[in-house]
């Protein structure tokens, strides 16, 4: 009798700002994927927060058509997944949802109380990873190096700015990078050389989160760091890739040096990056540090920022962020990185979802019950 295919369940889309980026991450794993041994089942989610049914999610990543607007058509992994029997089951769920809703602990939630495995991170690694002040704070208790930063609300920015530019300058030096705590692909991200650009970066961060997290950037004035990035793969036991750098096209790797120039203006990877053994085997421990301190699973990259040894210094390595659902189509850094280490896409899938699997039938050795 011929072995029973898993029924994947590709979840796409979303509400964040990363949409696109998700639906170009789906394409990829969709092509790849291996069809012999997977029946698989696109599951869209419009901007607008629509779950749509299989037919219509197939039109939302066709950038020619555009889903019908009808509830009729409207599906939840919940009831998919709730009747197993049925035929319209999911045996286990790859959501390449990046940003908010998607890799922030919310959707994770979800999968949780419909009791269904699924690719990466749990609820606290996912929103720990999504949340770069909750991060940074885990980075510290774990003794991982990582570059001053302070944090505030929105609300206290906006009630008393010259106050909180008084902190800022007070515990950092310019140049600064403000982020939205809780988003990715460089959105909402801006690098402030002195006190006139700050407020505009504050308010900018300000309108994509509550929290704002304001970085002293590594170096000081004039120096630009070396960007590093590490794949990690792995549940309990999580395994590092090689390193890779990214050479920005703009000043720093925001989204339009990520997904929007091309050809002469695209920026850069080099993999391997050029690094001594040791500062590699450094930077690859650093990373699985970094993923079991955020009590991550499945995926994550770990990225770097390192500046150059000047004045008799050796140069500093410094942990920058973890992002547990990156960028996903073929020629993202993750895949990239796995590929160059020996594990090529198609099969890296597989071990996603083979990493899912045994996390869930990890989980059923836990009592929830008396």
């Amino acid at each position: 009798m011929a072995k029973k295919k898993l029924r994947v369940g590709i979840l796409f889309g979303g509400k964040s700002g990363e949409h696109e980026i998700s639906l170009r991450s789906a394409r990829s794993i969709l092509k790849a994927i291996d069809r012999k041994k997977y029946d698989v089942v696109e599951l869209g989610i419009t901007q607008q927060g629509r779950w749509l049914a299989s037919s219509d999610s197939q039109a939302l990543l066709d950038e020619s058509t555009t889903p019908a607007d009808t509830s009729e058509n409207s599906l939840t992994i919940a009831s998919a997944a709730a009747e197993p029997g049925s035929g319209a089951g999911i045996d286990v769920v790859f959501p390449v949802l990046h940003g908010t809703f998607g890799e922030d602990g919310t959707i994770q939630g979800l999968f949780e109380l419909a009791d269904i495995p699924y690719v990466g991170s749990g609820v606290l690694g996912s929103s720990a990873g999504m949340d770069k002040d909750a991060m940074k704070r885990m980075f510290f208790a774990a003794g991982l190096p990582q570059t001053p930063h302070v944090t505030l609300l929105r609300s206290e920015w906006r009630a008393d700015p010259k106050k909180s530019t008084r902190l800022i300058e007070k515990s950092l030096s310019y140049p600064l990078f403000v982020k939205p705590a809780n988003l990715g692909s460089s959105v909402g991200i801006s690098k402030v050389k002195s006190r006139k650009d700050l407020a505009e970066a504050m308010d900018l961060a300000a309108s994509f989160d509550r929290k704002l997290v304001i970085e002293q950037g590594v170096g000081g004035p004039g120096v630009k760091p070396r960007e590093l990035e590490v794949a990690v793969l792995g549940n309990d036991t999580p395994e590092a890739s090689i390193v890779g750098e990214i050479v920005p096209a703009k000043e720093f790797y925001d989204y339009e040096a990520k997904y929007e120039l091309n050809g002469a203006d695209e920026s850069v990877s080099i993999i391997p990056a050029k690094l001594t053994v040791a500062e590699s085997k450094k930077i690859r421990a650093m990373a699985i540090a970094a993923f079991r301190a955020c009590d991550c699973s499945g995926l994550a990259r770990v990225d770097f920022l390192m500046s150059p040894a000047r004045k008799g210094r050796p140069a500093e390595i410094l942990l920058n962020e973890i992002n547990t659902m990156p960028g996903f189509t073929s020629i993202s850094m993750y895949p990239k990185l796995w590929q160059a280490s020996g594990l090529t896409y198609k099969k890296l899938i597989d071990r996603l979802i083979e990493l899912a699997l045994e996390r869930h039938k990890e989980k059923q050795q836990t009592s929830f019950t008396r």
